[in-house]
């Protein structure tokens, strides 16, 4: 499997959110998201850094359930923003993607995943 840190995230995400974008869909100020981003609650990269759009639950408004832990998990086992994204968006034999099985409310197996990953 390709290295998590060299991923080509352009590839693997098709629609990213500038903070802007961001913080509209969450009713927030473009530097709450900075400041989520930094606590873990949200992840972004590139330059300008921006959002994957699958973070966001447009429907309730907030982050997808379950990912702020989740980030928290990969980012205490030592991955930045860039592979945490990148593993998001791989596909996995969870079935699937562990961004869509978290926006699918199957959180626990990802997490399990991630916390043994980060080990």
């Amino acid at each position: 499997m390709e290295s998590l840190a060299s991923a080509d995230l352009a590839a693997l995400v098709s629609d990213w959110l500038t903070w802007e974008q961001a913080a509209d869909l969450l009713a927030v100020t473009p530097a709450k998201v900075k400041t989520m981003v930094k606590d873990h609650e949200l992840a972004a990269a590139g330059k300008p850094r921006s959002v994957p759009a699958l973070l966001i639950d447009e429907e309730e408004g907030w982050v997808v359930k379950g990912l702020p832990g989740l980030l928290t998990v990969l980012h205490d086992g030592g991955y930045d923003d860039h592979e945490c994204i990148a593993w998001l968006f791989t596909e996995q034999d969870l079935p699937g993607r562990p961004i869509d099985a978290l926006r699918e409310n199957r959180g626990t197996e990802v997490k399990r995943r991630a916390q043994a990953m980060a080990f």
